[in-house]
C-alpha cells in the first residue's frame, strides 16, 4: 500500500486538510507504543501537521454542504480546498495519496483530480487510525477554536441535518402505510384468535349460531346482543336487524334456532366472561374496518397506480417489504418479482433447484386468473408494469390513476392473449393512450409539455424513420433477388453450352462401336 501523503478532515465546523509527516505501517499498528502515541497529543502531533482549515460561513452552509457529502457529490468549497492547497499533479508518473473518510466522495475526488489517489478508512487502516487520531486531538489541532466550539457545531448540525432528512409532506408519505399495512395483519390475527375462542366458547350455549352467522365481527355483535339464547323472542327481531345491517331473513332464523337450540345452559358469569371478550373482538372489527379505508385513502394519494394494479393490500405490503417506496421505484422489475420469496430463492441458489417465480406478486387476483402453464410469464409483465407504476408515483408531484389504469388494461388483454390469442396493446400506444388521458383531465398532474411535444416528435420521427428502412430494405431485397435471378439464369445458360459439347464427344464411341461392328461382318 502506498504511503498516505494527506488527510481530508471533514467535521461540523468545517474542512480541514493535514499533511500526514510519520505514518506507522498496518502492522505497527497493533503495538502498543504506537497506540499510545495515537491517544497523546504531543506524539501524535509530530505525525500529522495541519495544512488548512476553512470553517463555515454559516450553518446554512455547513448543512448543504453535509447533504452533499452524504449524497457522495463533492461541493464547490471543498473542490476550491483542495486546488489551492494540494501540489498539482498529472497523475501520469505519480499520484498524491488523499485519506477520505467517505468511500463515495473518495471516488468523486478521484475522478475529479486524475492527480489524486484517494484511499478511504474502509479500504486502509492507517486512514482509519489517523483520521480517528484527529478526531481524538480536534479541538486542539484546528486553530482558532475554543473549548466546546466542535461540540457545540457537532449538536447543532446533527439536530439540523436530522430535522432536514426528517421532512415531509403530510398528504404524501409511505411511512403511514407502512406502519397501517402492519398494524391491519397484527388486527387480523387478533380478530381471528379472538373470534375462535369467543365461537367455541359461546358454541357451547348456541352452536346453530355459527351456521347462520359466518363473519367474525357480526359474530360478536350478535352474541352482545342476544346474551342468553332463552331472552330472544320475536320482539328482538328490530335489535337483531341492526345488528345484521336490516337483515331480516338472518334475524328471524337466530330467532327460530334459538327455540330449538341443542345447546346447554350458560351462567351468568360466563354469560358475562364471553360477552366481554365478545366486545374487545367487535372493537378489533370496527377499527380494523375504518384503518382499511384510512390505507385505501392513503394509497390514492401516495401510490394511485400501482394500488390500481394491484389492490390496497397487495400494494401497500410491496412498499412496507421494500422500506419506501422509494426503494420500490429504485429496485427493477427482476427484484421486484421475487419480493417476499428471498429463502426460497437463496435456497433454490444454494442447492442449484428451481428458482421462484413470484413472491408477494402471487397474492395479486391476475396470478390467480392465469393458466399454470403461463403463471411464470404473466408474474414477469406484472413485476414490470408495478415496476413502472412504482416510478410514476414516486417522482410524479402530483400522480395520477391513469396510467395504472392502461397499464391493468393492458394485464387484461394479456391474458386474453395467453388463453385466446387476442394481440395486447403495445406499450407506446399504452402511454400515448394515458398521456392524453392525463390532458384531457385538465392537469390533475404536473405535464412538462415540452416533454410531452418532444416525445410525440420523436414518435413521429422514429415511425418515418422505420418507414423508411423497410421500404430501404424492400428495394435491397429486390435487388437481390434480381441479381439472384440473372446468376440463376446465366449458370443454366452455361450448364446448357456445357451440355451442347459434351453430346459430340459422346456419340463419337457408338460410331466406331459401329465401325468395328461392319468390319466383323
Amino acid at each position: 500500500m502506498a504511503n498516505v501523503n494527506y488527510l481530508l478532515f471533514e467535521s461540523a465546523v468545517g474542512f480541514s486538510l493535514f499533511e500526514v509527516v510519520h505514518q506507522a505501517d498496518t502492522v505497527g499498528l497493533e503495538l502498543p507504543e504506537v497506540k499510545d502515541a495515537m491517544k497523546d497529543l504531543d506524539k501524535f502531533g509530530k505525525m500529522v501537521k495541519l495544512r488548512s482549515f476553512n470553517p463555515w460561513n454559516s450553518a446554512a452552509h455547513g448543512l448543504e454542504a453535509i447533504n452533499l457529502i452524504s449524497e457522495g457529490i463533492m461541493p464547490d468549497h471543498l473542490k476550491n480546498t483542495l486546488e489551492l492547497n494540494l501540489p498539482q499533479t498529472s497523475g501520469k508518473k505519480s499520484k498524491i495519496v488523499l485519506g477520505v473518510v467517505d468511500k463515495r466522495l473518495a471516488g468523486e475526488i478521484s475522478g475529479m483530480f486524475p492527480g489524486i489517489q484517494c484511499e478511504s478508512a474502509d479500504t486502509s487502516e492507517v486512514v482509519a487510525a489517523l483520521l480517528r487520531g484527529i478526531r481524538t486531538h480536534a479541538g486542539k489541532l484546528l486553530k482558532g477554536l475554543q473549548d466546546g466550539d466542535i461540540n457545540r457545531a457537532q449538536l447543532g448540525l446533527g439536530h439540523a441535518y436530522s430535522r432536514a432528512k426528517v421532512k415531509f409532506s403530510v398528504h404524501k408519505n409511505d411511512n403511514h402505510i407502512i406502519q397501517g399495512i402492519a398494524t391491519l395483519d397484527a388486527l387480523d390475527k387478533g380478530i381471528n384468535s379472538g373470534a375462535m375462542r369467543v365461537r367455541e366458547w359461546y358454541g357451547w350455549h348456541f352452536p346453530e349460531l355459527i351456521r347462520i352467522v359466518s363473519d367474525n365481527g357480526t359474530y360478536a355483535k350478535v352474541v352482545i346482543a342476544v346474551g342468553n339464547k332463552k331472552s330472544l323472542s320475536d320482539e328482538s327481531l328490530d335489535e337483531l336487524a341492526n345488528v345484521l345491517n336490516q337483515d331480516e331473513d338472518k334475524a328471524k332464523a337466530i330467532i327460530q334456532a334459538a327455540k330449538v337450540s341443542m345447546g346447554q345452559d350458560i351462567s351468568e358469569m360466563d354469560l358475562n366472561m364471553v360477552k366481554d371478550l365478545a366486545e374487545n373482538v367487535a372493537k378489533m372489527a370496527d377499527y380494523r374496518r375504518i384503518l382499511a379505508e384510512s390505507l385505501d385513502k392513503k394509497m390514492g394519494e401516495v401510490a394511485p397506480n400501482l394500488q390500481v394494479i394491484l389492490g390496497t393490500p397487495v400494494a401497500a405490503r410491496l412498499i412496507s417489504h421494500a422500506g419506501s417506496l422509494t426503494n420500490l421505484a429504485k429496485y427493477p422489475a427482476s427484484t421486484l418479482q421475487i419480493l417476499g420469496a428471498e429463502k426460497a430463492l437463496f435456497r433454490a441458489l444454494k442447492t442449484k433447484g428451481a428458482t421462484p417465480k413470484y413472491g408477494l406478486l402471487y397474492q395479486s387476483t391476475f396470478i390467480g386468473r392465469a393458466g399454470p402453464k403461463v403463471k411464470g410469464r404473466i408474474s414477469r409483465y406484472l413485476a414490470n408494469k408495478c415496476s413502472i407504476a412504482s416510478r410514476i408515483d414516486n417522482f410524479s408531484e402530483n400522480p395520477t390513476r391513469r396510467f395504472g389504469e392502461v397499464m391493468r388494461e393492458q394485464l387484461e388483454q394479456r391474458l386474453e392473449w395467453y388463453a385466446k390469442g387476442i394481440k395486447p396493446m403495445k406499450n407506446t400506444e399504452a402511454m400515448d393512450k394515458a398521456i392524453k388521458l392525463v390532458m384531457d383531465d385538465e392537469g390533475d398532474m404536473d405535464i412538462d409539455t415540452e416533454m410531452v411535444d418532444s416525445h410525440t416528435a420523436a414518435h413521429a420521427a422514429d415511425s418515418k424513420k422505420d418507414k423508411k428502412e423497410k421500404k430501404d430494405k424492400k428495394k435491397d431485397k429486390e435487388e437481390k433477388k434480381e441479381k439472384k435471378d440473372k446468376k440463376d439464369k446465366k449458370r443454366k445458360a452455361t450448364s446448357e453450352d456445357v451440355e451442347m459439347v459434351d453430346a459430340p464427344d459422346a456419340a463419337e464411341p457408338e460410331k466406331k462401336k459401329k465401325k468395328k461392328k461392319s468390319k466383323s461382318e
